[in-house]
């Protein structure tokens, strides 16, 4: 029994052992030019990437790139912060732009500077645009208000322009030119300066529902014109009260064979009334001078 047994073991490791034969070898692997390919190529994928990472460290630390933003550009939850000075090349369309509270916003072109509002529809709606040469509003009402935004100044639209300040003063050397009437509570001067109404080629109305006055608190009040100068009242009447009244230049209004001669020797006159309204002088005795057929009425 043990001799059979050690027999069956040795029979089964010499089968165990026997091994096919072979009849060819192949190699596997990259040999020669392909290798040496293969080798190339890694090479140049390994500076590719040290050239792409250190390009990327390069413009991080030139542009300023950080987790708020990019240098003077900072990210917040209000929107977008920007410092120093700033170049748009393009639009810029923005909701809100607001400075630093220790700065002022300056808007720099150099050709002009425009600010467009459009609606919903993208229609234009209002449009401001500073230029070398002038500064234009367009829209529908333009608005100046005070600077808590309580009170309006000043308003214009297509109708009509209004100014709502408790003063309105201008300090030009030629004035204020207006091409059409004006509508206003009072004209008043600076102090110690003149004020003067003109119209030089046309005619100079004031109207006034209840009345109009023309006070000169501590001067005089001139009024002069090239031709006639008329007062009417339809309904009331004329009064000139002062202290003394004083109508110069009027003309001698009698037959007299030098009127200069007979104004040297004469003192006293009369104020005499043609039928026409016209004022002269005549000289005064114990009776009336006055007569209808004097030379003034005459030729009135």
């Amino acid at each position: 029994m043990e001799q059979s047994a050690t027999l069956d073991i040795e029979t089964l490791k010499s089968l165990h052992l026997q091994r096919p034969g072979c009849d060819a070898v192949y190699p596997v692997g990259l040999y020669g030019w392909r290798k040496r390919c293969l080798y190339f190529f890694l090479l140049l994928l390994l500076v590719t990437m040290i050239v792409n990472l250190a390009l990327t460290v390069w413009i991080i630390k030139v542009m300023n790139f950080s987790v708020d933003g990019m240098g003077n550009l900072h990210l917040t939850q209000d929107g977008i912060r920007l410092e120093g000075i700033s170049e748009f090349l393009l639009p810029f369309y923005v909701n809100e732009i607001q400075s630093r509270r220790d700065s002022l916003l300056v808007l720099r072109s150099e050709k002009n500077v425009t600010l467009n509002a459009r609606n919903d529809q993208g229609q234009l709606t209002g449009q401001l645009t500073v230029g070398p040469e002038a500064v234009e509003a367009q829209c529908q009402r333009l608005e100046v208000r005070s600077r808590d935004g309580s009170r309006l100044l000043f308003t214009a639209d297509e109708e009509e322009v209004i100014m709502t300040t408790e003063k309105f003063t201008v300090t030009g050397s030629e004035g204020a030119v207006f091409g059409h009437s004006v509508e206003t509570p009072l004209i008043q001067a600076r102090p110690s300066e003149d004020l003067k109404l003109e119209s030089p080629t046309r005619t100079l109305t004031m109207e006034a529902p209840r009345g109009v006055e023309v006070s000169a608190a501590e001067g005089s009040l001139k009024v002069s014109s090239r031709k006639d100068l008329q007062l009417e009242s339809t309904e009331g009447e004329i009064l000139l009260d002062a202290s003394t009244i004083q109508l110069g230049s009027l003309p001698l209004g009698v037959y007299t064979a030098s009127p200069s001669q007979a104004s040297q020797e004469q003192d006293l006159y009369e104020l005499c009334v043609c039928p026409s309204g016209k004022i002269y002088l005549s000289p005064a005795e114990s009776s009336s001078t006055c007569q209808a057929v004097s030379n003034i009425c005459l030729w009135s």
